[in-house]
């Protein structure tokens, strides 16, 4: 990945974080919240090559630990991330097709994003964060995965165009 194309990138997540944190955040959904800034970070890694996934994964992450709300210690959001990143970067040539199908990339993405939390939740009890009861937390890992399959169509063609905008010659 470019030096370039991180500066975008991270400018990119930033915008996108102060988005959620200021509009996408205040909206009461049904059964649970939407996190647009996990099933846009979890795009934007599928989309990416092997190393572009990982610097992705880690910029997403490092953005989200800047967040007030969370009780996480900065980091955990960056290795949680990368993680999921370094599983689609392995998994690439298993699932290299995934962003010819809007319909298995859309399940893709919400198993990401839905994997994400869930490592979020298995490093808090590591930590000794206070996560909440089982049927709550499964509330919320059910209501994000909804939510997420119902709106990742919508920005999937547009995000698609984004990334291929931002790629220099060599990379094409």
């Amino acid at each position: 990945m470019s030096p370039v194309r991180i500066i975008y990138t991270l400018s990119f997540f930033f915008v996108l974080f102060v988005v959620q944190e200021s509009a996408v955040s205040l909206i009461h959904f049904p059964i649970s919240g939407f996190s647009l800034y996990l099933a846009l970070a979890i795009s934007l890694i599928a989309f990416e090559d092997h190393n572009g996934a990982l610097v992705t994964g880690f910029l997403a992450g490092l953005v989200l630990d800047l967040s007030p709300s969370s009780n996480a210690p900065f980091g955990q959001w960056a290795l949680i991330l990368t993680s999921v990143a370094f599983l689609f970067a392995v998994n690439r040539d298993s699932i290299a097709d995934v962003t010819a199908s809007p319909i298995t990339f859309v399940i893709v993405v919400a198993g990401g994003v839905t994997l994400a939390l869930l490592s979020y939740l298995g490093f808090g009890a590591l930590l000794g964060e206070q996560n909440g009861s089982f049927g709550h937390d499964a509330t919320v890992l059910g209501g994000n995965l909804l939510w997420t399959v119902i709106f990742t169509p919508m920005f999937l063609p547009t995000l698609g165009r984004l990334h291929e905008y931002t790629l220099t010659a060599r990379e094409r």
